[in-house]
């Protein structure tokens, strides 16, 4: 996989597993960033869904950002 770290002109090869790593630690750290004890969600993460999902695959993902607290899901698969 390619991999451009921040204000750098070149990219970069990086594993899949890393990438994976990456993706987590920044998810994980904006969740627990902007995560509301009171409320028990997060503002600092949102996902939009494309149409060449299911609403299968939709709900899927929708339960996985509801267990995170994380509110800010759309999705156009009823489009």
């Amino acid at each position: 996989m390619k991999y451009r770290p921040p204000r750098s002109k070149y990219w970069m090869e990086i594993s899949h597993e890393q990438a994976m790593e990456m993706v987590a630690e920044r998810l994980w750290s904006s969740r627990n960033r902007t995560f509301d004890e009171r409320a028990k969600h997060s503002t600092g993460v949102a996902h939009l869904g494309g149409a060449t999902l299911d609403n299968e695959e939709n709900y899927l993902l929708k339960k996985l950002y509801t267990a995170l607290g994380i509110v800010q899901v759309e999705n156009q698969a009823r489009i």
